[in-house]
């Protein structure tokens, strides 16, 4: 953590359009307490801000700023400023969590008897970035996302490794291929007809199910066989998921994960 605090310092993550007075977020929820655990592309900016792009304070904070920390800048944060970063990732579920985003998928992991709300989660969720940007990630340029996965180096990896996690979720296409690069495999293929969503003026948008076990993410070696399951669809912005959609991904996954846990 400490070292994702120091990037901060780089003026590379503002051109990258990071968030400047926001803390990294490696994890909503605590990895060492879970063993099933999804995975996204980065931290929403809704996480700090609300709808009207103002700072979340008070009862409303979900993660730790500059302004939170009493910090003028992030190269002043010592120690004891990490530490408060790392506990409030871990408790997130329990404050006052982004429910619009991660209900969702919480319902899909239901099946497995993990969750994020559990009194001692058993799940988790991570992102490939570990830094929120003030936009949408399909508003960023190609060099933005490249420099942002670059610069999130082999986080994920370590999270894996130091934690329990034996099943890891992509939400979504994106998600499925930046992970794919970072742990140089191809995950298995199949067409899922029962996940298509219809559209008016075509046949609809295919559903995809991807499947594989790795031992290494981010060159860092895991001391396990970690089952990868993903879906092309983004469960939370893809247009037309319906609970059709969601109940049939959420069985998917539950005879997936329980044959391996």
């Amino acid at each position: 953590m400490a070292r994702l605090v120091e990037r901060l310092e780089d003026d590379a993550l503002s051109v990258a359009n990071v968030i400047p007075w926001s803390s990294p977020v490696p994890c909503f929820g605590d990895p060492s307490l879970s063993r099933v655990a999804t995975l996204g592309l980065n931290p929403s900016n809704r996480e700090f801000v609300d709808g009207a792009g103002k700072e979340l304070d008070g009862d409303l904070r979900r993660f730790h700023t500059l302004k939170s920390l009493g910090l003028s800048g992030w190269a002043d944060a010592t120690a004891r400023h990490v530490q408060m970063i790392v506990d409030s990732c871990r408790v997130y579920f329990s404050r006052n969590p982004y429910d619009g985003w991660f209900r969702k998928l919480d319902y899909l992991i239901s099946g497995t008897e993990a969750s994020y709300y559990a009194g001692l989660s058993s799940a988790c969720h991570l992102d490939l970035i570990p830094y929120a940007t003030a936009c949408k990630w399909t508003e960023l340029t190609l060099k933005q996302r490249s420099f942002l996965v670059s610069a999130s180096g082999n986080t994920l990896g370590h999270l894996l490794c130091d934690s329990e996690i034996q099943v890891l979720i992509l939400n979504g296409n994106s998600v499925v291929r930046h992970f794919q690069d970072m742990a140089k495999v191809e995950l298995e293929a199949q067409v899922m007809p029962q996940w298509a969503l219809p559209r008016r003026q075509h046949s609809g948008v295919t559903g995809i199910a991807y499947k594989g076990l790795v031992q290494e993410v981010s060159g860092v070696k895991l001391d396990r066989d970690l089952l990868v399951l993903g879906f092309n669809h983004n469960i939370q912005s893809s247009f037309g998921v319906t609970n059709k959609v969601t109940g049939a991904i959420r069985r998917w996954i539950t005879r997936a994960a329980t044959a391996h846990l």
